[in-house]
């Protein structure tokens, strides 16, 4: 059976799409229900909502328990999980094959009905509290949030996931359940399903443990690329390092150029070859961590590189930045050798990582919701290997030449010092 033989999709009455890769070699399955809303879809005084649901669906339903939730997982040696993002929030779970029934009822019931129980919402909230807390005292993450609100000022894409203190004290059980109501449609949910398991099963299963009400896919405020960039965010703090984040607007997620964009990264901060590891960390020793990467939305992107240094080497490090981006722009792209290098760490990563039932449902489910469809290995290594010395320049003038930089630090420095490097 061939990779494309072994996905297939379907599109109920309710308007659910459902899409899953057998692989008849495994054990197990893995099932997710993928929601079409995130972070960015949320009111200003909701910020933070969509991350807050994904804590209290795990909290019961109007069937089940908490406790009788994780017990039906575990006791038949499964494990579940769900994470949010700025434009979607997904619910998995991963279980022995024989058990796939058990896995799609279980996430149709948390999906569908949850209780939100005023308890468990104040519960909740202060465990959220404490994730909040926890981020604040975590530099290396923090400023990665710095970040991106200074790239997208004024726009939900930049605020925090998690909200903040100030939207999540006073959010009440109410309008939680009312957002609930508004965005969990069976028209903006994928369930998405890989391991051994036949396609038209998972649907009829799907179909019968269904228990969303129909409605339109909720309309999502488009994003323009304004206001610009704020050049400058530092949050000064006695530690021992100073964490930066240096980088500009970029591609959004279906920009054909996107594979070019791939290789571009890979050569300039993707891995222990990369330009800037070689000359941050093995030549001058100024960081233990550098990297660069990419994030991709419906209608932006961005692109950053990120290093954690001693006070006294930020300079030299900003230094060395600038001139890694000011050399691939003279260079006008990467050498030949680069370019073959970073194709083949992209093909065979990507071949590598799609191993087990969960890796493989999460990129049938990610590529169904936000792409609406699922491109076979075999398509995505060929769109990279297409990849020319001139595609990637042209991504260098595109990202790094008509695109102002944003700086984002935490630590012992100061944005008047900062300024002056």
């Amino acid at each position: 059976m061939t990779e494309p033989e072994r996905i297939r999709t379907s599109r109920l009455d309710s308007g659910i799409r459902v899409v899953t890769e057998a692989m008849p070699g495994l054990r197990s399955v893995a099932v997710g229900f993928w929601v079409g809303t995130g972070s960015r879809d949320e009111p200003d005084a909701l910020a933070g909502a969509s991350h807050f649901l994904e804590h209290l669906l795990f909290k019961g339903t109007h069937r089940r328990s908490a406790v009788e939730i994780a017990e039906a997982v575990e006791s038949v040696g499964g494990d579940m999980n769900a994470f949010t993002g700025q434009e979607l929030t997904a619910f998995y779970v991963r279980m022995p094959d024989q058990r796939l029934a058990l896995a799609i009822d279980i996430l149709s019931d948390i999906v569908w009905s949850p209780a939100l129980r005023p308890a468990d919402v104040d519960s909740e909230r202060q465990v959220i509290l404490e994730e909040i807390r926890m981020r604040d005292d975590t530099p290396d993450d923090l400023v990665h949030e710095l970040f991106a609100a200074a790239m997208f000022p004024g726009h939900p894409i930049g605020r925090e996931i998690t909200g903040t203190p100030e939207t999540i004290e006073p959010m009440s059980r109410d309008a939680i359940a009312e957002f609930h109501a508004a965005h969990y449609h069976p028209s903006n949910v994928v369930v998405a399903a890989a391991g051994n398991l036949e396609h038209d099963e998972v649907v009829a299963q799907v179909e019968a443990a269904m228990l969303g009400t129909a409605g339109e896919r909720p309309r999502r405020t488009p994003h323009d690329g304004k206001p610009g960039p704020d050049p400058m965010v530092v949050v000064e703090d006695d530690l021992e390092q100073v964490h930066l984040v240096l980088g500009m607007r970029a591609l959004r997620r279906d920009d054909p150029d996107r594979f070019a964009f791939g290789v571009l990264n890979q050569v300039l901060g993707g891995g222990m070859s990369s330009r800037l590891f070689q000359e941050v960390r093995e030549q001058r020793g100024l960081a233990y961590s550098v990297y660069s990467y990419r994030a991709a939305f419906e209608e932006t992107g961005a692109f950053g590189i990120y290093a954690g240094t001693a006070p006294e080497k930020v300079d030299e490090l900003l230094d060395v930045l600038d001139t890694q981006i000011a050399r691939i722009q003279t260079d006008g792209g990467v050498s030949d050798r680069e370019l073959e290098a970073a194709k083949g760490h992209l093909t065979g990563s990507l071949a590598l990582s799609l191993e087990s039932s969960i890796s493989r449902m999460n990129r049938i489910g990610r590529n169904e919701l936000l792409m609406g469809e699922v491109p076979s290995l075999d398509e995505l290594v060929a769109d990279c290997e297409a990849v020319t010395a001139d595609d990637v320049g042209r991504v260098v003038d595109r990202v790094f030449r008509e695109n102002p930089r944003t700086l984002a630090a935490v630590g012992p420095v100061s944005a008047e010092a900062l300024a002056r490097t």
